[in-house]
């Protein structure tokens, strides 16, 4: 029997693999690739046109000041030993361990057994897995000390059970599935700093809540009660059985939560190979007898979305339609139904960012997180009007979806995804706004969108609204994507950042200008072990300190750009890069400086701050050895880390 070290290694590669196939079959090339880019002159050329627009663009320089938004702090070197096992931050800073999987959130929750034993419905009242995008919600009578933090549970690994995942007979254990349902989804944890200035989990709590795969929620918005939506057990189509796969969020302007739904389809599979409709196929569900990630389809008839004749609405069939989506969760009010917000759209959603405009307009950004796909803006129809809570909440129930062109020329278009306009038709599949929507990606394949090498988090700058998101790689860049302006290099194994500005700074504008802000990677003219050049694929701009694969994305209320990194560090082209880092870079002058190196083996994710920036909260995910025991036995734990400046200072100053 393997141990839960290789099964870690192993599920791990695995899911690298589920996300190696490309389901976009537009490759879009003709209205990106209008330059012809020379690899080694553009590279180097690269972050000098960047400093005045990219290719002839018009991106402004950012308002902050300079000297503001540079990181102060002595940067930490990078750490390649196998066997490192803790989080390393810069002199005169302090990280502790906070919140780790199986921790207690509800007051009545068991205590975490170390052997992995504790039962599902114990799961229900503790922390999940592998803690992603948060964010902190100050209580306004004290916004420093006290307040929610919100944790997003992507996914569930083979350490949750004592021996990994089992197998009877062909069928997974449902007492192992529902323990994996349950360690899905979101923590909602009070905390407060005490006496001595640490901050504590507050309990028992009336805030704090478990949202699960198992929680009921709502479906809002054009798909509510839609025809799409209707399953044999929801003949309604309105209600959900919980929400999976949460990797990034959102926050609005007045005081949700947003945790959206990221790789869910590897969680379904119909197992007909003759049924290629595009709802299914076109999101890379599986078509053999077991689901991708955990084959819940042996013991949860839901997950095998074949077509059942049989039965209403097909059985299933329609089940995978009610995932992709943004998950709005009140915070504050404990009793609240989460609501699936279909105006959105349907993808594998990384983030949804808010960038609010000074007339109260508003815009939300998202990454599709694959190889190859798009980046998508909503513009709600409504406007936010502060103070006003019945009108806000229901903005979310309509807008419009656009999805972005990168022209060659460094401007760029946002093109909405309407029913009836750019060939979005009945006689091209698209019946009305509900088939737009759940068919997003095929929709924003017609409109001729720019793919994108795994688009993932997004950030707006406080300062100047512009608007930056991360490219984490894309080795098939060249070969099942063709090359274009924005996603320049062929076999990116290290990714980039792009930058845009809309159109008189209007969140809800339709053109803007871009430009890459760096791309990640190894020194410019620097030699691998063996004296030879590194070549122009594997070749970065990045003025500081290295990294590669830029993940997690977020400004501070200074304007100081912090970045995140998921690399394989077993990679042998992650040589240089060590393990997983968070860095801090200055808009303005594009210095990058490493402030967190983390554990081997884990990802580094999710960032939150308090208002006055003097705590700042990450998560590492997946941790490989024994973090935080880093005692080289104990079960691993992903686990939120809170960190703050030894003298109570602004962190990154």
């Amino acid at each position: 029997m393997k141990t839960l070290r290789q099964q870690h290694d192993d599920f791990h590669e695995a899911l690298e693999a589920q996300g190696d196939v490309s389901v976009n079959p537009s490759g879009n090339p003709s209205l990106n690739d209008v330059i012809c880019l020379r690899r080694r002159g553009f590279l180097k050329g690269t972050l000098g046109l960047a400093a005045t627009g990219f290719m002839g663009g018009t991106l402004a320089a950012c308002s902050s000041d300079t000297g503001k938004t540079a990181p102060g702090f002595k940067g930490v070197p990078i750490q390649t030993a196998t066997d490192f096992d803790t989080v390393r931050v810069p002199p005169g800073y302090t990280a502790r361990p906070l919140f780790s999987w199986g921790d207690a959130v509800l007051a009545q929750a068991p205590a975490w057994r170390a052997d992995a034993g504790n039962d599902w419905r114990e799961q229900l009242m503790q922390a999940g897995q592998n803690n992603d995008g948060m964010h902190f919600f100050p209580f306004p009578d004290n916004p420093n000390r006290h307040g929610l933090l919100v944790v997003n549970h992507e996914y569930v690994n083979p350490t949750l059970h004592r021996d990994g995942f089992e197998d009877v007979d062909g069928k997974r254990p449902l007492a192992q599935v529902r323990k994996e349902q349950a360690a899905h989804g979101v923590s909602v944890i009070e905390i407060e700093k005490d006496e001595a200035g640490q901050w504590q989990r507050v309990m028992p709590s009336r805030w704090n809540r478990r949202i699960s795969g198992l929680t009921e929620m709502e479906i809002r918005g054009p798909l509510a009660g839609h025809g799409l939506m209707k399953t044999v057990a929801d003949p309604d189509g309105k209600t959900v059985i919980g929400t999976l796969n949460n990797c990034s969020m959102g926050v609005t302007p007045w005081g949700t939560y947003l945790a959206c739904e990221e790789n869910w389809h590897d969680y379904f599979v119909n197992r007909d190979s003759e049924d290629q409709r595009v709802s299914h196929r076109r999101y890379g569900i599986g078509e053999g007898e077991r689901a991708d990630k955990y084959a819940w389809n042996t013991a949860e008839p839901r997950f095998d979305a074949t077509f059942d004749e049989t039965q209403a609405f097909g059985g299933y069939l329609q089940e995978p339609h009610r995932y992709g989506w943004v998950v709005e969760i009140d915070p504050f009010d404990p009793e609240s139904t989460p609501i699936k917000r279909s105006a959105f759209g349907r993808f594998c959603r990384e983030c949804c960012t808010a960038s609010l405009g000074e007339d109260g307009r508003l815009a939300f950004y998202s990454g599709d997180d694959s190889r190859g796909e798009y980046l998508y803006k909503f513009v709600p129809e409504g406007r936010y009007i502060e103070g006003d809570r019945e009108h806000n909440r229901h903005l979310l129930d309509s807008g419009i979806l656009y999805v972005a062109r990168f022209d060659g020329d460094g401007s760029g278009v946002w093109l909405p995804l309407v029913h009836g306009e750019n060939g979005l038709t009945e006689a091209n599949g698209f019946a009305d706004q509900g088939e737009v929507l759940v068919n997003a990606r095929a929709a924003a394949d017609r409109l001729g969108a720019t793919t994108m090498d795994r688009p993932e988090w997004v950030a707006v700058d406080p300062n100047s609204r512009e608007v930056y998101a991360t490219l984490t790689n894309n080795y098939k860049r060249g070969h099942a994507h063709p090359i274009n302006a924005a996603n320049p290099r062929h076999d990116n194994h290290h990714g980039q950042i792009i930058r845009w500005r809309e159109q008189n700074t209007d969140p809800t504008a339709t053109r803007f200008t871009w430009d890459l802000f760096l791309l990640a990677g190894e020194a410019q003219d620097s030699r691998d072990e063996n004296g030879q050049p590194f070549p122009d694929h594997l070749t970065g701009t990045i003025d500081g300190d290295l990294f590669s694969s830029p993940d997690g994305l977020a400004f501070d209320a200074s304007g100081r750009l912090w970045i995140e990194t998921d690399y394989d560090d077993r990679d042998p082209l992650m040589k240089n890069m060590g393990c997983n880092q968070l860095l801090c870079a200055d808009p303005q002058s594009r210095q990058v400086r490493r402030f967190l190196v983390g554990p081997r083996g884990c990802e580094i994710t999710g960032i939150t701050f308090t208002p006055d920036q003097r705590t700042l909260w990450v998560n590492i995910q997946h941790p490989k050895i024994s973090y935080p025991a880093s005692d080289g036995t104990t079960r691993p734990r992903s686990t939120t880390v809170v960190i703050s400046r030894d003298d109570g200072g602004e962190i990154g100053s």
